[in-house]
């Protein structure tokens, strides 16, 4: 795929999705478990008039549509999972042959914007089917408890030519949808959060580019049966009121192996927030499933994990660390790879508090990229509402060249899966912010690095801790181990450039092609900074 620089921000997170699947495929040589197509469409059938809900007038007009609320798709969801999966319909064969130059040429009208012009704050704007966005999604609009199906018409969309916007009207149905609202100015109303392909999801906050993405399960992740891509087949957005500053999206979630209802509250600002609640029906027993995934891209930066090709830029990254808050209110800070080989780590715990994949840098002088604009990507956080249980954050890092491939993967897995006809709910408070929005005033790793110990030839490691301008060095003692080898010093020193301090660790592989390190730093008994886990790699 060749970009040209006046589009590149733009599209680096459309084409991310697919890139990601071939990258898994093509890096551990699997094949993707349902690759099935049809032409038949087997979303909830509604037998009501398809309108186009525009603006105040036609919203007037709307009949009495069906009644709905979440545990309409609860409903949905359980009854799905008694059936095998029907794959969801695909668009026309002339769709999905456009290439990309032609389908960013398809732009919703803004003129057609659901609510575009009433006195509600937020208007929604839906996407097109085609080019890599294949399968069709139903998308319905509550107002009052009672839901309308959208309809496409010849007028929804610009297009290249007649016989493209005909087509699309014909085939009725959408690719995604996105919520607009003024989240930077108070007369723009800015899109701020995107559904489109799969389970996928983004976000942004003010200020904002998007970046990492999230989706709704993750399911089958590195296995060598191929990963399973659940679908959300279809959404329902609750019109708010003229004085709510918060929407209500509806998703119904379907895939091989399991079927959910989710309920998306979302508060758009500074940070913008998505409540989240699942409600899951496994088909089948399920052992590897990803509750809460994120996905992101690292290609490298100047410290850890250097470029082996000649780039101006210090770093390129959509995350530079995966933060965990574990149910011991143990913080831990693990910086992210572009490994040779796929990676992947699990981070046992019971209860957890949060985790997310972080942004820490937000200078323009930590990337000096003019078109991606890295320092300005979101992180996300995950703050479970329920009690989640044993299992582990798990993390993938896959190996990539190319900075549109969203190649590290992180999630909760349950230390029992999820079983068979039985029902599971998972409530969770997503935060897009700038950094991981909790233990704001507490000390934090900053940077680390690595190289060789200066006169030796044992392998160093340099962590950077802020926020610490009082501490008492004397006071401070390193603990420090590692999985295969031994630990051969540990210093602390003052950093006066940070407000904290920086400590060296160094280090004996022995003959380890891998070994694991910790490093926590400790007053007596207690730590007073986050933990710091790396895993060291023979190059």
């Amino acid at each position: 795929m060749i970009f040209f620089p006046q589009c590149r921000s733009a599209a680096f997170g459309f084409i991310k999705l697919p890139f990601l699947t071939s990258l898994l495929l093509s890096t551990i040589g699997y094949v993707q478990a349902n690759d099935m197509e049809t032409e038949v469409d087997t979303s909830p059938v509604v037998d009501q008039p398809q309108l186009q809900i525009a603006n105040e007038a036609t919203s007037a007009a709307i009949p009495n549509g069906y009644a709905f609320s979440h545990q309409t798709v609860i409903d949905l969801a359980k009854e799905l999972a008694k059936s095998p999966m029907t794959p969801a319909e695909k668009a026309p064969q002339t769709l999905r042959n456009m290439d990309y130059s032609m389908y960013r040429q398809i732009n919703f009208q803004q003129n057609q914007a659901v609510w575009g012009n009433t006195p509600t704050k937020f208007s929604v704007q839906l996407f097109a089917p085609g080019f890599l966005y294949q399968d069709l999604v139903s998308i319905d609009v509550v107002e009052n408890g009672r839901a309308v199906p959208l309809s496409v018409s010849s007028d929804s969309f610009s297009t290249p030519n007649n016989e493209i916007g005909e087509l699309i009207a014909k085939v009725g149905k959408y690719a995604g949808l996105r919520l607009h609202y003024p989240i930077n100015k108070a007369d723009i109303n800015d899109e701020f959060i995107v559904f489109q392909g799969a389970s996928y999801f983004r976000a942004v906050s003010k200020g904002q580019s998007y970046g990492l993405s999230a989706r709704g399960l993750a399911v089958d992740v590195a296995q060598p049966k191929g990963e399973e891509f659940p679908m959300f087949k279809q959404f329902w957005i609750e019109r708010p009121a003229s004085s709510q500053d918060a929407i209500v999206v509806h998703a119904l979630l379907d895939s091989k192996s399991i079927t959910g209802a989710y309920r998306f509250g979302i508060y758009p600002g500074k940070p913008t927030r998505v409540d989240v609640k699942a409600t899951l029906f496994p088909r089948v027993d399920l052992k590897h499933v990803g509750i809460a995934p994120l996905t992101s891209m690292f290609m490298h930066n100047t410290s850890l994990d250097v470029s082996e090709v000649p780039d101006y830029r210090p770093a390129v990254h959509d995350s530079d660390g995966l933060q965990i808050l574990t149910g011991r209110d143990e913080m831990v800070w693990r910086p992210l790879n572009n490994p040779k080989t796929l990676q992947v780590s699990a981070f046992s715990d019971v209860s957890p508090k949060g985790f997310g994949l972080i942004q820490r840098h937000r200078r323009f002088e930590d990337y000096q990229d003019l078109e991606a604009n890295y320092h300005t990507r979101p992180s996300a956080w995950i703050k479970p509402m329920n009690d989640w249980g044993a299992g582990h954050v798990e993390l993938v890092e896959i190996p990539s060249t190319a900075e549109t491939n969203d190649n590290i993967v992180a999630y909760w897995q349950p230390a029992e899966g999820l079983k068979k006809d039985q029902t599971y709910t998972y409530q969770y408070l997503m935060t897009w912010s700038n950094d991981t929005p909790v233990s704001l005033e507490s000390p934090r790793i900053v940077r680390s690095a690595k190289g060789v110990k200066l006169f030796k030839t044992s392998p160093e490691v340099v962590i950077d801790f802020n926020k610490m301008p009082d501490i008492n060095v004397d006071t401070l003692t390193v603990d420090a181990s590692i999985s295969k080898g031994r630990i051969l010093e540990a210093l602390i020193v003052k950093n006066p450039h940070n407000n904290g301090v920086r400590v060296y660790v160094s280090f004996d592989p022995q003959d380890a092609d891998l070994s694991e390190l910790r490093i926590q730093l400790k007053q007596g008994d207690t730590a007073v900074a986050p933990t710091w886990l790396y895993r060291w790699m023979k190059e």
